[in-house]
């Protein structure tokens, strides 16, 4: 996909989030799942990790490569014409740079990333760590030119052994987190999104 489309499918994604609070989106895996949500009216898209390794026959948790994702993610967003994000789990493996150009090339128009890194044995990323991660990835969109929508995703309820009570926590997994920051030995978020995007 050419960059100049990219950049617009990026920047109408950041409106959307704008305009939309929250913005709520059908997750797709193939270009039949996309083209009927697209026809159904939806402004943008999100490609699962989950849905898209299983259409493949894959495991989930990074059981594809990064180059088989992408692979797989390039007819979805030529398919439409809406904005699409990708799941991209804790980065295969990638540096921030390699993943933001990887996703670029083939015109995504955000990503979600986590911090449990399923190559290195499922461990979950500090918050210094995730932080620096999802700066990486903005320093690398904006040095590509491209206002990538950046959703960064912690599990950490998910790996805690006594999480906290329901009541402090989210009750799903879209909610905001508004509680202390993570760290790896105070889980205090679970799969808590938070955006990455200049105004």
């Amino acid at each position: 996909m050419d960059l100049r489309t990219t950049v617009e499918r990026a920047q109408r994604l950041k409106q959307l989030h704008a305009d939309h609070q929250p913005l709520v989106l059908p997750t797709v895996w193939d270009v039949w799942s996309a083209r009927t949500a697209a026809d159904a009216g939806f402004p943008a898209l999100t490609v699962g990790s989950h849905p898209l390794a299983e259409s493949r026959g894959a495991d989930d948790h990074e059981g594809q490569t990064f180059e088989e994702v992408l692979a797989a993610v390039r007819p979805i967003i030529a398919a439409v014409d809406v904005p699409v994000s990708v799941d991209l789990e804790a980065g295969y493996g990638q540096k921030p740079a390699d993943l933001v150009a990887g996703l670029v090339e083939i015109g995504g128009a955000g990503l979600n990333v986590e911090d449990t890194v399923h190559s290195d044995g499922g461990r979950v990323r500090d918050t210094q760590e995730h932080a620096q991660y999802i700066a990486g990835l903005r320093a690398a969109a904006d040095d590509a030119g491209v206002p990538l929508w950046i959703n960064g995703r912690t599990d950490l309820f998910l790996h805690a052994e006594d999480p906290p009570p329901s009541s402090t926590r989210p009750s799903n997994d879209s909610a905001p987190w508004n509680g202390p920051a993570p760290t790896a030995s105070t889980p205090s978020a679970s799969r808590t999104t938070t955006t990455s995007s200049r105004p």
